[in-house]
Formats: C-alpha cells, sequence, structure tokens
C-alpha cells in the first residue's frame, strides 16, 4: 500500500512556514491555540468496555474479534459512522495471566483490509499483526502464542501499512491486559470496572453532519481534534464507590499528547506501558503520547467531584506549540465519589518470582545502535517493506540511542520488547519514564537510550517494526524494520528476496487466512542466564 499523496506534503511544508512565521513575529502574535478542545457537558456515564469473552480448550486461552461497521453517539444525540471490535466502536478488554496460552480469531467484516497487532506484547513475529499480517475482508486471522511477560496494560489496535491512521481514528482499538503473581497480591485496586476503569482517552473532529474527519491541510502531527471521548464518548463521568480509584490511561489518539492529571490534588503513578514500577511515584500530571500508557491511582473523599484534566502539555521545544495541541487544556473525565466510600489500602506491592529474568542490566548490552527521527524518515530512509533495516541475534541486549532531530513532536515505538529509558542528554530519566516502556515521546534534539533485549523468538523472513507512533508519520513513511535471528544466520540488513511485503500465510480448506506454526515454539535461549544479577 502506498504512502500519502505528495499534495500533503505540500500542504504540510506550507502550514509549517505559516506556523514558523506566526511564532517568529514576537509573543503578542502567537495565538493561544489553533487546535484549542470543545468543553462539554459532564452528563453521561463512562462506558466500561466488557471484558472479552473466552473459551479454553486443550490448554489455549482462545479469544474471538471481529472488525465491523457501526455507530455511535460519540456526542448525545449526534449518531457517528465508526468502526469497532465486536461492536460500533472500540473494542473489548482480553485478560490473560502470565503463563497462559492464548489463541485471537480475528475476523474481518469490513470491506477493506486492515490488521490486529498486539501493541507491547512479547510474541513471534509472525503472530504480532504489523503489515505483514493482514487480514483480508471476509477472513480469519489466529495468531496465537504463549504470554510471558510481567502484568501490564496494553493495547491492540490495527497495523496496516499507510492506514494505520485512519483505521484507529474510526475506532479500533481495545486493551489487553495481563496479569501475574505480582499484580494479582498486590494492594491495589482489583475490580475492573469498578475501583480498576479503563480510561482510553481519544480526539475527533465531526463535520456538521456528525461523521469523522481526517484533516488532510498539512497541520502537525497529524489530526487534532476538537472533541475529546473517553471511552469513547464525550462528557464522561464514573461514579467511585471505593476510597481509592485506579485508572487504566490510554492515549489512543492518533496525534495529540496530553497531560493527565487532577487539578486539586496529587495522584499516584504505579505502572507504565509495560507493567509496576518498583514503589509508587506521586505527581500531579503524566505526559502520554500516542501510544503510551500509565496506571494511577487516585485517593476520594466521600460525596467529592474532581476531574482528570489534560493540562497544557510539555511538547519539549517543538517551533510552534500552540499549533500542534501543546497550548490546549481540558477536562477528560469525572470521578463522582459516593457518599459512602468501602475502604481501599496505600497501593503497595512486592517484585513478581520473574523479576530477576526480567530484568534488563546496561553490562549485558553488546550492541548500540543509533536512531535519528527527521521529518519522515528514521536514518534517512522512509518504510520500505521489502527492505530489512536492522537485524538482532536473539538473547542479545542492546542500547539504542534515539534522537529526534527536527522541532516537531515525535514518539518510538518498538514492537515485541519492553525498554528501560536508561538516560534522557546523559540524565537519568523522570520518574515516569523509570518503569518499563515500549513507547516514549521524544523531544526535540535530546537523545534517549533505551535498554532493550530480544528474547525467545526468531524469524529469518519477518520483522518487527519500529517506528513513530504519531500514526500520520508512520503512514507517511516513518517506520523501520528489524529481524530477530539465531546465532550464525546469514540475514543481514538490505533488500530481501524472501519479504515480498506481503504476509507469509496459508489458506485453510474453508478459505480463512491463518498464520504458519502455533506461536508456542520453539522457544529458544534460556532467560535463566540472566537470572545471576541481583
Amino acid at each position: 500500500m502506498t504512502a500519502r499523496p505528495t499534495r500533503r506534503a505540500v500542504l504540510r511544508a506550507t502550514a509549517l512556514a505559516a506556523v514558523v512565521a506566526v511564532a517568529g513575529a514576537g509573543c503578542g502574535a502567537v495565538p493561544g491555540s489553533v487546535t484549542s478542545v470543545d468543553e462539554p457537558e459532564f452528563i453521561r456515564e463512562l462506558p466500561i468496555p466488557p471484558l472479552a469473552e473466552s473459551t479454553v480448550a486443550g490448554g489455549v486461552r482462545t479469544f474471538r474479534l471481529t472488525a465491523q461497521e457501526g455507530t455511535t453517539e460519540l456526542l448525545p444525540g449526534v449518531e457517528t459512522p465508526t468502526w469497532g471490535f465486536d461492536g460500533p466502536n472500540l473494542g473489548p478488554t482480553l485478560r490473560a495471566e502470565r503463563g497462559e496460552k492464548v489463541a485471537v480469531e480475528v475476523t474481518n467484516d469490513l470491506d477493506v483490509t486492515t490488521s490486529v497487532h498486539w501493541h507491547g506484547m512479547h510474541l513471534p513475529a509472525a503472530m504480532d499483526g504489523g503489515p505483514h499480517q493482514p487480514v483480508a475482508p471476509g477472513d480469519t486471522w489466529r495468531p496465537a502464542w504463549t504470554i510471558d511477560q510481567p502484568a501490564a496494560t496494553l493495547w491492540y489496535h490495527p497495523h496496516p501499512h499507510g492506514e494505520t491512521e485512519e483505521h484507529v481514528y474510526r475506532g479500533l482499538a481495545g486493551l489487553f491486559l495481563l496479569d501475574d503473581d505480582a499484580s494479582r497480591a498486590a494492594d491495589l485496586p482489583q475490580e475492573y470496572g469498578v475501583d480498576d476503569v479503563p480510561v482510553v482517552v481519544q480526539d475527533k473532529v465531526l463535520d456538521d453532519d456528525g461523521r469523522l474527519v481526517l484533516k488532510d491541510d498539512g497541520g502537525e502531527p497529524g489530526t487534532l481534534g476538537g472533541t475529546v471521548v473517553t471511552n469513547g464518548v464525550a462528557g464522561a463521568y464514573q461514579e467511585v464507590t471505593t476510597e481509592r480509584v485506579r485508572l487504566r490511561l490510554l492515549n489512543g489518539s492518533t496525534a495529540r499528547t496530553y497531560s493527565l492529571g487532577l487539578a486539586d490534588r496529587e495522584m499516584d503513578l504505579v505502572a507504565t506501558d509495560g507493567g509496576l514500577l518498583d514503589a509508587p511515584v506521586r505527581l500531579d500530571h503524566v505526559r502520554l503520547a500516542p501510544g503510551e500508557r500509565a496506571e494511577v491511582v487516585v485517593a476520594l473523599e466521600p460525596g467529592e467531584t474532581t476531574r482528570l484534566r489534560s493540562s497544557e502539555a510539555d511538547l519539549g521545544g517543538v517551533a510552534a506549540p500552540f499549533a500542534m495541541g501543546g497550548n490546549d487544556a481540558f477536562d477528560v473525565l469525572e470521578l463522582r465519589a459516593a457518599d459512602e466510600l468501602a475502604p481501599s489500602p496505600e497501593p503497595s506491592w512486592g517484585p513478581s518470582t520473574h523479576a530477576a529474568e526480567d530484568a534488563l542490566h546496561e553490562d549485558d548490552a553488546t550492541v548500540t545502535r543509533t536512531f535519528d527521527l527527521d521529518e519522515r524518515t528514521i536514518n534517512g530512509e522512509r518504510m520500505d517493506a521489502g527492505r530489512i533495516d536492522e537485524v538482532a541475534t536473539v538473547g542479545s541486549t542492546e542500547v539504542w540511542e534515539v534522537r529526534n532531530t527536527i522541532p516537531m513532536p515525535h514518539s518510538f515505538h518498538v514492537h515485541d520488547v519492553q525498554f528501560r529509558v536508561l538516560t534522557v542528554d546523559g540524565q537519568a530519566p523522570p520518574p515516569e519514564l523509570a518503569g518499563p516502556k515500549d513507547t516514549v515521546y521524544l523531544e526535540p534534539r535530546r537523545t534517549y537510550r533505551l535498554l532493550m533485549r530480544f528474547d525467545d523468538y526468531t524469524d529469518d523472513v519477518l520483522p518487527y517494526m519500529y517506528h513513530c507512533h504519531m500514526l500520520l508519520h508512520e503512514d507517511e513513511g516513518m517506520m523501520g524494520q528489524l529481524l530477530v535471528v539465531e546465532p550464525g544466520s546469514d540475514a543481514r540488513p538490505g533488500r530481501s528476496e524472501r519479504l515480498s511485503g506481503h504476509a507469509r500465510h496459508a489458506a485453510d480448506a474453508d478459505g480463512t487466512s491463518t498464520v504458519v506454526g502455533d506461536g508456542y515454539g520453539p522457544r529458544a535461549p534460556d532467560r535463566g542466564a540472566h537470572a545471576g544479577h541481583g
């Protein structure tokens, strides 16, 4: 699938020149915002995505998802055409335990090809759901793998090359929650939808007929909508019945970065993209770029009301924050405490029994790679589905030095791994970046050193992706391809005769598509070798 027409690039250059000219004209000439958000009445109960049903047979937990069209009242009384999984918008929450074998039967009832990527999941490349695993209209795809990573709030969304922005924007997204021994024993709110609440934040543009609009005006970093929805509705409130509530925050937007907190109190950050921190961190806001997640615990008193709010987001020295969402502030979700609240303990938890094998150690790193993100390229290259950009050896620990070279918002997401931010411009990262991450906002002209290890799965043909998670940028080519191979493999970066840009899949007798292999093996290099570190 090709990138967007060059007309978009012309518009972008014109728009950037205009905002830079305005920014340079003096403070008095710079508007507060050109991307402001409408403030709704908070009169709609927060929809809670249902927990997905599953069946267990032969030791495998199987979920089923169907991508389909529908209509949703994003605004009260306005029917908006949307896409969703098992419903008109968003999708159910999948949930599994560490150690479980899982499979997901993904059926595409849309009239366009899509895919489903398991964002943040450690799994074989053939099961990853990236652009090499498309699901054609009418087909069913069945990836299968073993859950082998810490408890975390992950998510799933389409990843068709050149079309990811549109598919996510129309509503195809859902959460995938992982549990383990540490999370089950933790003193944290645990009752899904009651005191453990999913909060998917997205922004939209609606035309006069209530239809979704993806702007094509060259604005950066993509479409920034004036209607913000939480779990698919604007102006939502959540009734709180316990002294503390755990909010699983997902920035499900395609371009907007949020700075989420509460105006009248601090909150406890307990987890980042890939799982629990070592201990709670008290803070007043957390910045989330598209694709990033955070789990926070908020304490309330009986009978009070407060709101989750996105304050002006520090975009780190971009050229014109007023044109890129940096000056926008708005409420996202109202929390209404009941007159009587059930007791909740202070958040705390102990380490998992897997902590030693999961740990990353910088002194294990044997490879350092450098990635420069420009306007739409990584290391000067646009995405090419027939080219391998990097090759890593399974079991290796690496440091990736990543830099956003221009004053424009970018982020960086790596498939298959959870990384650790070692430093930002040589300094220790802030506390909100100290936990396991798979996506990170890149402040312009700063160097982020990321530590990661490639475990278990190898494939000489199918790659994992790394890319900017501003989805317009990804669609326009800001993405690369990484193979993870066995020691001694002859795979090298460059053109790949075996990788044609099409999925490697087989046809079943009934005509549906199923990925080759079962995803449960072989599991190579024993991670116990890493357990000797203290």
